[in-house]
């Protein structure tokens, strides 16, 4: 997370999976400015946790950065253009039903 705040990335949202699913506990979920910002914070990121753990994390969606996901194993970061996190809505798909706004049901 500090990371990504470090490198301006906008609109950060963290969802517990713990109780959701067996992929990972947690998803980071991130927009940047433009495919430029996506790339640079995927790469940052990425750096920051090489450099910590010695080991390179799994990226996809390079070089296009339009949606990168970066697999840390038990964290699953997903960095969006903005249009991009919009049309995918994975808020909406993981997200808590707990905050009380449920859709109405037919």
């Amino acid at each position: 997370m500090a990371s990504l705040e470090d490198d301006k990335a906008e609109d950060l949202t963290v969802i517990d999976l713990t109780e959701k699913s067996s992929i990972a506990d947690v998803m980071i979920i991130a927009s940047g400015r433009s495919g430029r910002h996506v790339g640079a914070l995927a790469d940052h990121l990425a750096q920051k946790v090489k450099d910590r753990t010695g080991q390179s994390p799994k990226l996809e969606g390079l070089p296009n950065a339009d949606w990168v996901l970066i697999d840390l194993g038990d964290i699953i970061v997903h960095l969006f253009r903005p249009e991009v996190r919009a049309f995918y809505n994975l808020e909406k798909i993981w997200g808590d039903d707990s905050s009380g706004h449920r859709e109405p049901r037919h």
